[in-house]
Parts: structure tokens; sequence; C-alpha cells
């Protein structure tokens, strides 16, 4: 959110704790947040720390779920892709998938299956990594509605980061993450500069995205200042179409 004829211009660490959405009547419902009537979409600030940030909006949510469940691997791994750039490698070909007989299913949360299914040792390596943060985000169902049982028993929400930092639940999580602001920020920051260059950065353009991230903090992580020292960057000003 920026007002570009004033200074007011949102925070980039509004991504990830941001303490509103947008929202009308159906979705609000669906989120279970009272007092919003009608179509049309507005502001609204949330109860609680529940929803805040991209971790409690539906479309994410329901993206990285399968049809009929909530997705802890799926999960986990959009975070360390889309918010720590530390992408886990490709499952290897011969990879079991989770079991899903109704025996399997029976009486077990997602969490219950995946702790039998990760212990092989084909899967335990990826799994440790991912697993932990998509947990988190377990009191969410396949499509983001707020739960707090699963298969009658109470969802178990505890995550850990890789270096072994553990948090419970959404709010939690994103409370671990904005301690590392600066992984976060330079996340944004060359996502943002592969969109406008329209491509990723390279290794001779580290220089300029070290301080494109020093402006940013001291500017207050504004929005409008990242786009700006992108756009004023000598890359981008000095970029060459495909055919030249």
């Amino acid at each position: 959110n920026c007002d570009w004829s004033s200074d007011v211009c949102s925070s980039d660490l509004e991504i990830l704790d941001g303490d509103y959405a947008y929202l009308n009547e159906p979705l609000a419902n669906h989120y279970g947040i009272p007092g919003v009537k009608g179509a049309e979409f507005r502001r609204v600030t949330l109860p609680d720390a529940r929803r805040g940030g991209v971790f409690g909006m539906g479309s994410i949510l329901t993206v990285t779920s399968y049809p009929t469940r909530s997705s802890p691997v799926l999960r986990g791994k959009w975070i360390l892709e889309e918010i720590l750039l530390s992408p886990p490698p490709p499952p290897p070909a011969d990879a079991p998938p989770l079991p899903n007989k109704p025996s399997d299913v029976r009486g077990k949360t997602v969490r219950d299956r995946l702790e039998a299914h990760r212990v092989q040792a084909t899967c335990i390596t990826c799994h440790r990594r991912i697993d932990p943060l998509g947990f988190a985000l377990e009191n969410f169902d396949g499509i983001g509605a707020w739960r707090d049982q699963e298969q009658s028993k109470p969802i178990d929400s505890l995550g850990e980061l890789p270096d072994k930092t553990k948090f419970r639940g959404p709010a939690e999580l994103r409370r671990a993450l904005l301690a590392r602001k600066d992984r976060f920020v330079r996340t944004v920051i060359e996502k943002t500069f592969t969109y406008a260059m329209g491509r990723p950065p390279e290794y001779y353009d580290e220089p300029v995205l070290r301080t494109i991230q020093e402006r940013l903090e001291k500017d207050g992580w504004r929005s409008r200042t990242l786009l700006h020292e992108i756009a004023a960057s000598h890359p981008f000003q000095h970029r060459r179409n495909a055919g030249q």
C-alpha cells in the first residue's frame, strides 16, 4: 500500500505481519471474522494474530494444500522457496507417497502420518527441513479455514526453523521470521529485482543488492524505497532487450 503523492507507504515487512486483510462478507465468513457485510472488498483490521500477512491468506493456504487435506510439506516448501529463498532439493525418484488407505487415515492427523512417513531413509533428509515449517500452519485446513482439531485430536502446530528455533502456530512463526528480517527482506529485494529486470540476479549484481538493502533499512523498509532504488540502479538503467 503506497500513497505515491505523500510519504505514506507501507513496510515490506507487512507481507509477513500485516494486521489487516481485504475482505468482503463471504471471505470474512470463511475467515471467521464478524461484522463485514456486502460483496464489496474493503480493508479490515484483523481481531487477532491468526491471519496476519501472507500466512493467513486463504489463496496461499489453498494452493499449498491438496484437494482433500492440508499439506505441511507443500506449505513448508513454499516458505523455504518464497520467504527464505532457500528451496529444498527435488524429492528422489523413488520417494514413496504418503500412505492414503482408509486404515492409514482413520484416527490419524496429517502430522501423525508424516511422522511415520519421514522416518524412512529416502525421506528424512528433505522432510526434516520442510515439515517443521509447514506444521506451524496446520491450524488452517486445506482451504484456509481455522480449526483447532483434526480427526478429533488437538492440532499440534509446533515447528522449528532450520536453525532449530522453535515456535508454535502462525503468529510465532511470523515473529521468528521477523527476528531474522534481513533474510526475508533479501528475498523481497531479489524477487522484485527479478521482476523488474526480467532475469534473476547474477553475482555481479551483489553490490547493488546490498546497497538497496542498506537503504531500505535506513528508510524503515518502505515499499516505495525498494521500487525507487531498483528503478534508479545501474543494472535497471542499463538493461538490454533480448534482441539487442
